[in-house]
């Protein structure tokens, strides 16, 4: 059967970000009824967007951890959207945020049964233990991701810094699977 197109799926990029100054929790928790802070249990604060849907870690040194958008723009401007809001909210931020992607978590379904036990074999930095985790553990190097491959044919994949990076490695290793004959298609 002919090699079918894999669906890629993004579903969680993560986000750093700094603005370069000090920023006080305690009042931006008073300012903003819904941020979540609690000092004793976690050292940040915790600024829900809706829009996009997601939630920034905020700490005292002025670093911040987006989590929970789809694509690298989305984080890029929930954190803006984050610092807007602070702005708006009488907090005094001097610059815009710094944004530096961290990781790119994608679903990817490719379609196809595969072989677990010969892949594990054939793959380089690949890791199968069944009594563990049912799927193998493959560690890429260029990109630098980790894939973990299931016999359905389904794939997560984290460690990418771009969306680019994901396709790449997904594309590489379905490539090397058709090569090497481990898919089966229904």
């Amino acid at each position: 059967m002919p090699q079918t197109k894999p669906i890629v799926s993004i579903e969680n990029v993560v986000a750093s970000a700094t603005i370069d100054q000090d920023l006080d929790l305690d009042d931006i928790q008073k300012k903003f009824p819904k941020v979540e802070y609690n000092p004793e249990q976690f050292p940040g604060a915790v600024f829900r967007l809706s829009k996009p849907r997601t939630a920034t870690l905020l700490f005292r040194t002025g670093k911040m951890v987006c989590t929970g958008s789809k694509s690298e723009e989305m984080a890029k401007n929930a954190v803006k959207d984050v610092v807007e809001a602070l702005r708006k909210g009488k907090i005094k931020i001097k610059n815009e945020a710094i944004v530096t992607i961290q990781n790119i978590v994608s679903a990817i379904n490719l379609g196809g049964r595969i072989h677990l036990e010969n892949l594990a074999r054939i793959l380089p930095r690949s890791m199968y233990e069944p009594e563990q985790f049912p799927g193998v553990i493959h560690r890429m190097i260029d990109p630098k991701v980790v894939i973990l491959i299931f016999s359905s044919g389904k794939l997560v994949c984290t460690g990418a810094k771009t969306a680019q990076d994901v396709y790449r490695a997904i594309n590489s290793l379905h490539a090397t699977l058709e090569e090497k004959n481990l898919m089966r298609y229904e």
